[in-house]
């Protein structure tokens, strides 16, 4: 008689497969093989999702999705079947949020992020390099100065340049030249007090 019903369900099963299952099919099939599983699935949600208060929401949208798949083609195993879905709903809403709160993960380090902020080392060093390179911007000749800000703070052309400051191109080329060259000099070549390079 077992044979029977299974068999009733198997050709129940291809009859339907590609269309919409009958709603008292898809229900009897729900109460008998899902419904069970609950207190299961809450106890799987709870353990993988932090947010207690959306524990009541996952469920529903867990159920959801079963059932609106099973109109499709009723599940070989409905246990399977509802803990994928779960774990497929867990993974969606984490993406969608893309927000990791911190109590989420215990080790930061374990998701492979690094802080982006500079340590106090780091920190001092730049604002050094910064200090040095104010520096020689301040003993550059003005010309050359106005030219090597125009290019690498404004970024502008060679030929945008020449047309600002009302100077030729090779002009512009040589002051560019020249200042970066001294800059060169002054922050990594030649001491503030030496006369000429070290």
């Amino acid at each position: 008689m077992t044979d029977t019903t299974d068999s009733g369900r198997e050709s129940t099963n291809q009859r339907h497969e590609g269309t919409d299952m009958a709603a008292p099919v898809v229900d009897a099939w729900f109460a008998r093989e899902v419904l069970p599983l609950e207190a299961v699935l809450v106890q799987f949600l709870q353990r993988n999702w932090r947010n207690r208060s959306d524990i009541a929401d996952l469920l529903q949208d867990v159920y959801v999705g079963v059932y609106e798949a099973a109109q499709k083609k009723l599940p070989d195993s409905a246990r399977h079947f509802v803990f994928a879905t779960a774990r497929n709903l867990l993974v969606s809403r984490a993406r969608r949020e893309r927000i990791v709160p911190f109590e989420t993960v215990a080790d930061m380090e374990a998701l492979g992020f690094v802080a982006d902020a500079p340590g106090p080392e780091q920190s001092a060093v730049a604002r050094d390099e910064l200090l040095r390179l104010q520096a020689g911007l301040d003993r550059l000749p003005a010309r050359a100065r106005e030219a090597f800000l125009l290019r690498q703070i404004e970024g502008l052309s060679r030929h945008e340049i020449a047309q600002r400051m009302g100077i030729s191109d090779k002009t512009v080329r040589w002051h560019l030249n020249e200042g970066l060259r001294a800059l060169a000099d002054i922050m990594y070549g030649e001491s503030a007090d030496a006369g000429g390079r070290v």
